[in-house]
């Protein structure tokens, strides 16, 4: 017989865990391969505004329950709601959320095990990092129902080069865990049995760098690819100028020239 935690756990279209610093967002809804309903996505967008606003969360991993990572929107529940009304309101969800991935101060990082179609390779492309399992699966695969893959396409063009993501999105036939790596859309790739440990080394080392830096660097890396060449320059000057005034700057470099370990003091 199952508790009524059990039962909660399980009702649940998102789980968050926090440990170290690091804050795991498992979406859980594996009966639909994680499918983003509105409801899963309004949870995600509460709990990554929230987590924005935690200093003390340093690294962001976004993982699936079941067998696959994310396959999509839920194409049972646009169906259902055929009004443009309805449809306009989804895709704005799901634009705002996966803007707020690269607006937040942590790295956020997809853990990719299974499939990743559609929102889902949309997902894996706008985290800062990924790591993926070695079956992984990408695909942007809307073209299939009749539907090219407008959203997924910003983030998608934004990792791999054009031609690519045009084959991806014409075809909307899957790519492996290596190709995804050799094209720039995961990190890393390993496997399934070493996908955990291997996110650990990766959050391990961000977390014990300065959180002003992280902070910063991140804010700083998205503002300037928007930018001319020119402009880009003066931006990172800019930053790197005031960087240089934190008190994090001046204990790592008076750490490294006294050969010793440096103690953050996250300002």
């Amino acid at each position: 017989m199952r508790t009524k935690i059990e039962s909660a756990v399980e009702q649940s279209a998102l789980l968050k865990e926090e440990s170290g610093g690091v804050v795991t967002l498992t979406l859980n809804r594996p009966a639909q391969f994680n499918a983003l309903s509105q409801a899963l996505m309004a949870e995600l967008q509460a709990a990554l505004d929230a987590i924005a606003a935690d200093e003390s969360a340093r690294v962001v991993v976004i993982a699936g329950a079941g067998k696959a990572f994310c396959a999509g929107h839920d194409l049972k529940e646009m169906r259902a709601n055929p009004a443009e009304s309805f449809q306009r309101s989804l895709f704005d969800q799901c634009s705002r959320m996966m803007m707020t991935l690269t607006e937040m101060p942590q790295p956020v990082i997809a853990r990719v095990h299974g499939i990743a179609t559609a929102a889902g390779c949309q997902l894996v492309a706008m985290c800062d990092l990924a790591v993926a399992s070695d079956d992984a699966r990408f695909a942007v695969s809307g073209i299939k129902v009749g539907l090219f893959c407008s959203t997924p396409s910003v983030g998608l063009a934004r990792n791999v080069s054009r031609k690519q993501a045009m084959e991806m999105l014409l075809t909307g036939e899957f790519i492996d865990a290596q190709t995804a790596f050799e094209r720039g859309l995961v990190n890393r790739v390993v496997p399934g049995n070493r996908l955990d440990a291997e996110i650990k080394k990766l959050t391990d080392t961000i977390v014990s760098k300065s959180p002003v830096a992280v902070r910063s660097g991140k804010r700083m890396f998205y503002r300037q690819l928007e930018l001319g060449l020119a402009e880009a320059y003066a931006l990172a000057s800019e930053v790197m100028a005031c960087d240089m005034m934190s008190e994090d700057a001046q204990e790592g470099i008076d750490a490294f020239i006294e050969k010793r370990a440096p103690d953050w003091r996250g300002r």
